[in-house]
């Protein structure tokens, strides 16, 4: 049977990783994974984190399974942290999934059996799993502009145009903050502008918030998904909690519908983990039960805060050392009006591959790279082999 399989080409950022892993030079640099690195390059358990696993520890009386929607009460607390003052509407269900890629994949199914093969328009650029985690499910794609890779910055008026000609019963996939690949968000004003279009062309906004706190803080990131969900009769928001809480292996994440109505809403959600039971059957419980000890106790929480606000920080300031070393060969300050870890640097594939064999700095073809990975003691390395190449 297996003969028959052809093979696939390497994912790129995992074979990225791989080549990154082979280098035997002490000065290589990794900016392709999109994981949060401090200052020493490691990827840390928040302190947070690790207080609410020894507290599980002494408290969890059972492995058991937890059912299909997952743990209830961190359903709950992570709804509140994403909707605000609109986490009790009745209309608002929450199911636990594992991680983002989870929950976007089960919303797809969510989409394909409300609306079987439906056209489902992401930006361009888009994040690269986004593609196969929807299609898979039977949906279509359409694309709406969203970076102007000339002026480095949102073209949002070819992005509203685009999306003025959308249809009813169409889904918009937004990113909720810290857009993945490009790092350009929208403004306040842009997001009310969006959410009256959707309200006067009927699509249905499915919005991937993987980054909340990483862009300008815990709630102000939230504010276009507490927008549209104030604005209109139906919303999807899939969530991750890889970033904001470290928990990138432990698979954390949850996917929220919003319906026109309590009854209509909860038809979703039986539906949703119909589709939960026929995938994975039940998510993993570990990873959600920090995030509801962490939330659920005001102290922890805090700190909790506290810890995001620290990545937050120092993101920034490595955006504006960056450009401040790029000063000298060209205009890099776009670097600074992004948010969140991720920014195109703006150079060719060939020069990419230059920077890898000849530098050993890697990141992906299109001159994505994570902030994060930067440090005072790799930045002048980077500075330089990239004025080398430009």
């Amino acid at each position: 049977m297996f003969e028959q399989l052809k093979a696939l080409p390497t994912d790129p950022i995992l074979g990225l990783s791989a080549a990154f892993a082979r280098d035997e030079n002490p000065d290589k640099i990794d900016l392709g994974v999109g994981v949060y690195k401090t200052e020493a390059g490691d990827t840390p358990v928040l302190d947070t984190i690790k207080v609410a696993e020894a507290r599980l520890l002494q408290t969890e009386t059972s492995k058991s399974y937890q059912g299909m929607a997952g743990n209830m009460a961190f359903n709950q607390a992570l709804q509140a942290l994403i909707f605000g003052d609109l986490a009790t509407d009745s209309r608002v269900n929450t199911l636990q999934t594992p991680g983002g890629c989870g929950a976007l994949r089960v919303g797809a199914e969510l989409i394909n059996r409300a609306r079987p093969g439906a056209n489902i328009w992401v930006s361009s650029p888009t994040w690269a799993n986004h593609i196969p985690l929807l299609g898979s499910a039977g949906l279509k794609f359409k694309e709406y502009p969203y970076y102007d890779a000339g002026r480095r910055a949102l073209d949002f008026d070819a992005m509203y145009n685009c999306l003025a000609q959308v249809p009813a019963g169409d889904v918009v996939l937004l990113h909720g903050c810290c857009h993945n690949p490009c790092g350009a968000d929208l403004s306040n004003e842009q997001w009310q502008a969006v959410a009256s279009l959707a309200e006067q062309q009927g699509f249905t906004p499915f919005i991937d918030l993987a980054y909340q706190g990483f862009g300008d803080g815990i709630e102000q990131d939230a504010y276009g998904v507490r927008l549209l969900a104030a604005t209109l009769p139906e919303l999807m928001v899939a969530s991750s909690c890889s970033k904001n809480f470290g928990l990138y292996r432990e698979r954390t994440g949850a996917l929220s519908v919003m319906g026109t109505n309590t009854a209509s809403s909860g038809v979703a959600f039986g539906q949703l983990q119909n589709i939960a039971r026929g995938i994975y059957s039940m998510p993993p419980a570990h990873g959600a039960s920090l995030v509801q000890i962490v939330l659920e106790d005001s102290q922890l929480r805090r700190q909790w805060s506290d810890e995001v606000a620290a990545m937050r920080t120092r993101i920034k300031q490595l955006r504006q050392d960056l450009a401040a070393a790029l000063a000298d060969c060209g205009d890099f300050d776009f670097i600074t009006r992004q948010r969140g870890m991720f920014s195109f640097l703006g150079l060719s594939e060939a020069q990419v591959v230059k920077l890898r064999e000849e530098h050993s700095v890697y990141m992906v073809g299109s001159s994505r790279i994570n902030i994060a990975g930067i440090n005072s003691a790799n930045l002048a390395n980077l500075a330089g082999a990239i004025k080398a190449v430009l």
